[in-house]
């Protein structure tokens, strides 16, 4: 393994590549809309939020700022701040993946998981994985999206909650020399 002054030995190639893990669970309450992956699934219930609540950009934004160990999106844009209030989602992802790109990498690929029991999403799976895609400006097939739900157990199985999972990797982009 190579080794660096700056700190200890990476694999060859390692240096490129960073990866990160995001999640979020919100409350859910009638009379909201559910907003995942910048898609409307709902507007019979949705989240409890200071933001649009899409918990699914929520936890893909943590995992691509992971990736660079930045602060997570609280730091970023913090429920303190008006300006947040029922903000875009989409409009947040933005501005992270503008982040990503400023440091120099790109997406190779997310992989997400969506935990609720109802509404089902199985017919939003492809809408939602497609506009994640446009709004990273990546080709669809880099983007893993997958519902499940909690069997009826505990806070999300009881539908009072929903919760997303994300893992992102980030490839550093190679620059002409």
């Amino acid at each position: 393994m190579p080794s660096s002054a700056d700190g200890p030995a990476v694999a060859d190639g390692a240096a490129g590549v960073r990866i990160g893990i995001g999640r979020d669970i919100h409350r859910l309450a009638a009379g909201k809309k559910l907003m995942l992956g910048g898609v409307c699934v709902s507007e019979v219930v949705g989240c409890v939020a200071h933001s649009d609540g899409d918990c699914l950009l929520h936890a893909l934004m943590d995992a691509m700022l992971g990736a660079l160990a930045l602060p997570n999106i609280g730091v970023l844009f913090p429920d303190s701040d008006a300006r947040n209030r029922g903000r875009s989602s989409t409009e947040m992802l933005a501005h992270v993946a503008e982040i990503v790109d400023n440091e120099g990498y790109g997406i190779v690929n997310v992989d997400l998981v969506i935990l609720l029991e109802t509404p089902k999403l199985n017919p939003f799976i492809e809408k939602i994985a497609a506009s994640i895609a446009k709004s990273l400006a990546v080709d669809r097939h880099m983007v893993g999206l997958k519902a499940t739900t909690a069997e009826t157990v505990g806070p999300i199985g009881a539908s009072e909650a929903i919760e997303a999972m994300a893992v992102c990797l980030l490839g550093r982009r190679h620059t002409a020399t």
